[in-house]
């Protein structure tokens, strides 16, 4: 429908670090981390720095919220962070315009290696994890899951502003959620991709990502642009490119980060933005290639920061995740810094926030990147007066 936007009208955010947005976001902003190196974790016998959250906690919180039965654990943290934020608003999950969006990159993959809560096997399947997800609350529609590797929660965000444009829906609840398992962590491992010591974001000295458990929930509403009151939040645009280079190299020039970027940026000023929030994922290639998409779009002279040294690469999750605690800084004017970050290491000379500053800007940009060549872009404004 013409003028209709996702308006975010709740949200949540369960990590090491907490099981609120603001809990998360006050973390985040002291400069405290979940990052903690494990030495012996699965007997994977390489050591690594990942931000792993503590599963009696989350089963505790559960209990409270009566969340029991035959889950996985990695759904019921998808059924907390989702009920936290049902607390902050009024919506139907039970209506027939309101739609689920899981975001995940694995799921239930640690299925594959033991199966505790003696559930079907057909609960290793994303959508299967999905429909269970939806069943707990009610839902009539058939949830929609998207799994796109590190975009994903970007995606996905993208996918609910589409379906809230067309008017296809009053409510889209999208959460993204990830855990770590051995298989998670192997995989990573193969690559030469976890660093065994705190990750440094764009810095000269990164040696490699940290992996970090997630869930997070934003829950947008149908609403006329006109109609929006001050200090909501709304995603204005959102882009995905996939420039296809390589099964997990980034491109050299950034082909497809540059397309979503300038595609978001089509009819906003580079001043008008706060700071973007970019995936940061402190590997070599990563880096670098942000660097120069960030160049090629004209926004290198923008603030940048990245959150990976805080929560880790929560992989599903991050795009919501990181989406939530740019908002809450946004809101109290804060340009969050970059930890871990001391020197710039990439070509480019793209502004990295180092240590926390103040902005008056209202809007920013989500950037996120992946294996395969997929790229997402998200601009996100808030209402001023």
């Amino acid at each position: 429908m013409a003028g209709t936007v996702a308006a975010v009208v709740a949200d949540n955010v369960v990590t090491a670090l907490g099981m609120s947005s603001s809990s998360n976001y006050a973390a985040a902003k002291e400069g405290r981390t979940a990052l903690k190196r494990y030495d012996e974790q699965w007997g994977t016998g390489t050591p690594f720095e990942a931000a792993m959250v503590n599963r009696k906690e989350i089963l505790a919180a559960c209990g409270q919220e009566g969340i029991t039965g035959a889950y996985t654990f990695f759904e019921k943290m998808v059924l907390l962070s989702i009920t936290n934020a049902l607390h902050q608003c009024r919506v139907d999950m039970t209506s027939a315009r309101t739609l689920l969006i899981l975001s995940t990159t694995k799921g239930n993959v640690d299925m594959l290696r033991e199966n505790t809560e003696g559930l079907p096997a057909e609960r290793e399947l994303l959508g299967e994890t999905a429909q269970a997800i939806a069943d707990h609350f009610g839902m009539k529609n058939q949830p929609v899951v998207v799994s796109n590797a590190c975009t994903s929660g970007a995606c996905a965000l993208i996918e609910a502003s589409r379906m809230i444009s067309t008017g296809s829906y009053n409510h889209v609840v999208v959460c993204g959620a990830d855990i770590l398992s051995p298989f998670i962590v192997s995989g990573f491992q193969s690559l030469q991709a976890l660093s065994d010591e705190p990750c440094r974001p764009f810095d000269e000295d990164r040696t490699g990502i940290n992996l970090g458990d997630a869930a997070a929930t934003i829950i947008f509403h149908a609403e006329s642009l006109s109609r929006l009151k001050y200090g909501t939040w709304y995603l204005a645009q959102g882009a995905i490119r996939n420039d296809a280079f390589h099964i997990t190299n980034p491109s050299r020039t950034g082909e497809g980060s540059y397309k979503a970027l300038s595609y978001v940026m089509k009819d906003t000023a580079p001043e008008e933005l706060a700071f973007v929030n970019a995936h940061g994922t402190a590997t070599l290639f990563n880096d670098e290639m942000e660097s120069v998409a960030l160049s090629r779009a004209g926004l290198d002279q923008i603030p940048v920061n990245s959150l990976k040294g805080i929560f880790g690469h929560t992989m599903g999750a991050a795009g919501v995740l990181e989406t939530i605690i740019s908002m809450q800084a946004a809101n109290e004017g804060i340009i969050l810094g970059t930890k871990g970050f001391s020197n710039l290491g990439v070509s480019r000379r793209i502004q990295v926030a180092a240590t926390n500053s103040t902005t008056d800007k209202q809007a920013f940009v989500k950037m996120m990147s992946g294996f395969g060549g997929c790229n997402a872009a998200i601009l996100f404004k808030r209402i001023e007066n």
